[in-house]
């Protein structure tokens, strides 16, 4: 499992709280988290100011609160626990699983799981309504798909193949 952790382990970037106009992105790796500042102000003085950056291990960053309050404040909590779980040690493997894996697997849940799964995450729900999970879908649950059918499901769509033809015969998931 430990090949599935690349360098970056999370990346996200964007505008602080109003009043403020300023950027940040927060960038955890594996050893370190690097917190960067674009201040954006109308002052002369500020135009043209390269970006700030700290970069902090990670057992520094679970020991400084004036970053976990900033990291907090532009990102809001869930990021925050999330960069604290992350420098902790924890990883969410799962999501870490290309999508080509990931399909496999959920192509042999049934129907009303991948339903539910799909509530999960914005890459679940891309991965549950793509055509390439329901062609494997339709591969794995529909015993009476034949070849014949595959240039139906590849013109139609497998999803439409899969209700029109075997959803609706009570073809068993």
């Amino acid at each position: 499992m430990a090949s599935l952790i690349g360098k970056q382990l999370f990346e996200t970037s964007g505008q602080g709280p109003p009043p403020s106009k300023d950027f940040f992105q927060l960038l955890i790796t594996r050893n370190e988290v690097i917190w960067t500042t674009w201040t954006i102000s109308l002052r002369r003085e500020c135009r043209g100011a390269p970006p700030k950056q700290l970069k902090t291990a990670h057992h520094d960053f679970l020991q400084d609160k004036t970053l976990q309050y900033d990291v907090g404040t532009v990102f809001g909590q869930r990021i925050l626990e999330y960069t604290l779980t992350l420098c902790q040690g924890n990883y969410d493997y799962l999501e870490r699983l290309p999508d080509d894996i990931l399909l496999r697997i959920i192509s042999f849940l049934e129907l009303k799981n991948t339903i539910m799964l799909a509530q999960v995450s914005h890459r679940f729900r891309m991965l549950c309504n793509s055509e390439k999970f329901w062609e494997q879908f339709v591969r794995n649950h529909c015993a009476d798909f034949t070849c014949d059918m595959e240039g139906i499901a590849n013109a139609m769509g497998w999803r439409m193949t899969y209700f029109t033809f075997f959803h609706k015969s009570g073809t068993k998931e």
